[in-house]
């Protein structure tokens, strides 16, 4: 949980997160909006709370870090304020403190990480595969046979298995059930729900799933296996015209799938697009995507979900965000599959937030002028002069 008034380095703290640990599920809090948070707060669901200096003209960090330190069962606590509160804030001795103009990724990764070590909370998934390696056959998720391992983060793992029954090949997700002072509601239910949210959804240009199985420790999900990589690496070996065109008829069919169904995906990606070997494409990844219904509630308690480089301006701002913000991050794409490069570039997460809302849209090259005004409809700033429905760029095409 980030909790600061600046929705600039609250977008920065997510974008350092979230570029170490892509599964992160992070909740930002703008106490100036929402409330400065109660005294009987518990922090329960969390795994860090990320505590900035800024809470509005009537209290500092400093009042709310007395507020949260030393308090019984609470998560970690980490803090970022300014030299001045130095000697206050080594006196209330969080967990770790940075000085908030001057964070450098590293130093706050491989500390965060020893935080959370210390507080004995990053558990490895690569325990659920353990068993007979030379059947494959997983002890505790039945059915299927192990591969390899895709990936991982501290509480999940990405492995390629085959069904027993069919000979499939699928991708199985797991989540460790990771307690946090014995509640552990938050990352497992948010897992759930990425399920449920893409299993409403029956769609070639969404990724298939097969199978959800839940126990006392784990849950998995197992879905479609793409075998063609993302569009990511496809950007960076060079995309050209037709297929950028092509992928983008695709990828805006399953906006329009995923948007009737009332779900915002709010992390459309180039790494989150992926391709079959018939060059077919697939969207993935749903773990941000919340119902359009639940978005009010969300955006209240200033929330922010995304990657800088794709997200809208309203987005970057902490602001309420509908399905023209998926619209605005595919006018990113389209644009990075036509040129091989982002619209937008900086330093940082907050100069890149900064450029979304006051940059010009960028002019393609001559050759590509014919998709200048699609682009244009795309990325403009404001969400009522964007396309409105992702159907409409199948129009404009």
């Amino acid at each position: 949980m980030i909790i600061d008034e600046q929705a600039e380095f609250r977008s920065l703290l997510m974008h350092h997160i979230t570029s170490h640990w892509p599964d992160a599920i992070i909740s930002a809090y703008d106490p100036t909006v929402a409330g400065h948070l109660p005294d009987e707060f518990s922090g329960a669901g969390n795994d860090l709370i990320l505590l900035g200096s800024r809470h509005g003209e009537d209290r500092d960090g400093i009042d709310a870090l007395k507020r949260f330190v030393g308090k019984d069962r609470f998560p970690a606590v980490v803090y970022f304020g300014s030299e001045k509160d130095d000697e206050a804030v080594r006196a209330l001795a969080p967990d770790a403190h940075f000085d908030r103009e001057n964070i450098r990724h590293d130093a706050l990764i491989v500390r965060l990480s020893d935080v959370l070590l210390s507080r004995r909370l990053v558990a490895s998934t690569d325990s659920l595969f353990v068993g007979d390696m030379r059947t494959g056959i997983h002890p505790l998720i039945k059915g299927y046979r192990f591969i390899r391992k895709l990936g991982a983060t501290e509480h999940s793992g990405v492995y390629l298995a085959e069904r027993e029954s069919t000979h499939l090949q699928v991708v199985l997700k797991v989540l460790r059930q990771m307690t946090l002072y014995g509640d552990g509601i938050g990352a497992f239910d948010r897992f759930l729900q990425e399920y449920e949210t893409i299993a409403d959804i029956t769609h070639p240009n969404v990724v298939k799933i097969y199978d959800l199985g839940v126990a006392d420790d784990h849950a998995h999900i197992a879905m479609e296996y793409l075998d063609g990589g993302d569009l990511r690496r496809k950007i960076d070996a060079g995309v050209q015209e037709e297929d950028a065109v092509n992928y983008l008829r695709q990828i805006a069919s399953a906006l329009s799938a995923v948007h009737a169904h009332g779900v915002l995906h709010r992390d459309l990606k180039p790494g989150n697009i992926m391709l079959r070997s018939d060059g077919s494409i697939a969207l993935i990844d749903f773990g941000l995507a919340k119902r359009a219904r639940l978005e009010s509630e969300i955006t209240d308690k200033g929330e922010i979900f995304g990657t800088p480089y794709y997200m809208s301006p309203e987005q970057g701002h902490g602001n309420t965000v509908d399905e023209r913000s998926d619209i605005y991050s595919l006018g990113v794409i389209f644009y990075e599959m036509l040129t091989g490069e982002k619209p937008y570039k900086a330093d940082t997460a907050m100069g890149i937030i900064y450029q979304h809302g006051q940059a010009p849209i960028p002019l393609l090259p001559a050759r590509l002028s014919q998709y200048q005004m699609l682009i244009n409809l795309m990325l403009a700033k404001a969400p009522g002069d964007r396309l409105q429905s992702a159907a409409e760029i199948e129009e404009w095409l």
